[in-house]
């Protein structure tokens, strides 16, 4: 078995693709309607985005009652302030909590929770 990427849903599959391209800079493969890829330069696996169009983003921090996360992203960078404004730069919102000093939590466009991380 081979694991080949993490699938993200999204009422536009296409704009979720284009927000973390410009975020890790990773081509595109696959690019149609309901299903758009992108693949690491180097190989490995990659991040794909299908259509989800009754997507309910998840709540962060989690709360009894409403949509729990299933995953999330953790990206690391060298430089937290340079990647968020990045990230941000890109379409990402900062979220209101933040669990961790070297650990920035970020909603993605569609809502998805994802993490810029520095190691210590």
């Amino acid at each position: 078995m081979k694991l080949t990427a993490t699938v993200l849903g999204a009422p536009d599959p296409r704009a979720l693709a284009k927000f973390y391209q410009a975020l890790l800079g990773w081509p595109l493969g696959a690019d149609e309607a309901d299903w758009v890829t992108l693949r690491p330069p180097g190989g490995g696996p990659g991040l794909s985005f299908q259509l989800e169009r009754e997507l309910v983003p998840p709540k962060w921090p989690q709360e009894p009652g409403y949509q729990q996360m299933m995953l999330h992203l953790d990206i690391e960078v060298d430089d937290l302030a340079q990647a968020g404004a990045k990230a941000v730069a890109a379409g990402a919102r900062l979220a209101q909590f933040q669990p961790q000093e070297h650990v920035r939590v970020y909603l993605d466009p569609a809502g998805h929770p994802f993490c810029l991380w520095v190691r210590p």
